[in-house]
């Protein structure tokens, strides 16, 4: 399975410049405007694609009141569609690319330069996308040594999937539990660091550490792009 750059794109958005706090927030507002149009509905309650954005904005600092008026302003951006790309990247990693563009000959400049520049380039449609399944996946932060109750907790309250690593455990959950699997986990005591939808390789492409930071500098260069959203890899980063 893939390594999807878990932890390593935690800390890179921990780190984010108060300078670039604008622009995140700008993704995440297409984030969840993007949400709102495929939930069909302005209620997280109903629509857990909006509320897993809704969380995430908040988890990276992102004011109430601008959430509120992302999910206001969704009827007010009919220019912005959302584009997929799909690509590979050095040492025969697959990337699956989300964007959200009012122009998306730019954004498809843009990425295909990104992708070039790393000696990747992009694929055509269906040449990856095929490999990865859409998931709820949480990321809990290890706060102590064993993390067996809070393994527990997330399988109890239907997981899919639990991994642990040095950083803490990673929970995988169909894409409707990952809400509940979540609530669970907090109330366990678990000091939940990131939950999202992601799409996961089922393909894991296994690095050396010479290799990573090659494939990693792509995903950053591609994530921090204005109009990508989400990036996903099969690397095991």
């Amino acid at each position: 399975m893939s390594g999807h750059s878990k932890w390593a794109q935690i800390k890179r958005t921990k780190g984010v410049l108060d300078q670039k706090r604008g622009l995140l927030f700008s993704k995440l507002s297409k984030k969840i405007s993007i949400a709102v149009k495929e939930g069909g509905s302005t209620d997280p309650a109903a629509n857990y694609k909006l509320k897993a954005a809704m969380d995430y904005a908040k988890d990276q600092g992102m004011p109430n009141d601008n959430i509120e008026r992302a999910i206001k302003n969704t009827a007010n951006a009919g220019e912005i569609k959302e584009v997929v790309y799909e690509g590979y990247g050095p040492f025969g990693t697959a990337f699956l690319v989300e964007a959200a563009t009012d122009s998306p000959n730019r954004t498809t400049n843009n990425i295909k330069h990104i992708f070039s520049k790393h000696n990747g380039n992009m694929g055509a449609q269906g040449s990856v996308a095929w490999q990865f399944v859409t998931k709820g996946q949480i990321l809990v932060e290890r706060e102590r040594e064993d993390l067996s109750d809070l393994e527990l907790a997330a399988i109890d309250a239907g997981a899919e999937d639990v991994r642990e690593s040095k950083e803490g455990l990673e929970v995988y959950t169909l894409p409707l539990d990952l809400q509940k699997v979540k609530d669970m986990l907090i109330k366990a005591g678990a000091k939940v660091a990131r939950a999202d939808i992601i799409k996961e390789s089922s393909q894991g492409t296994d690095l050396t550490e010479d290799q990573k930071p090659k494939v990693d500098a792509l995903f950053a260069e591609l994530e921090n792009d204005e109009d990508v959203i989400a990036v996903h890899t099969s690397a095991n980063l």
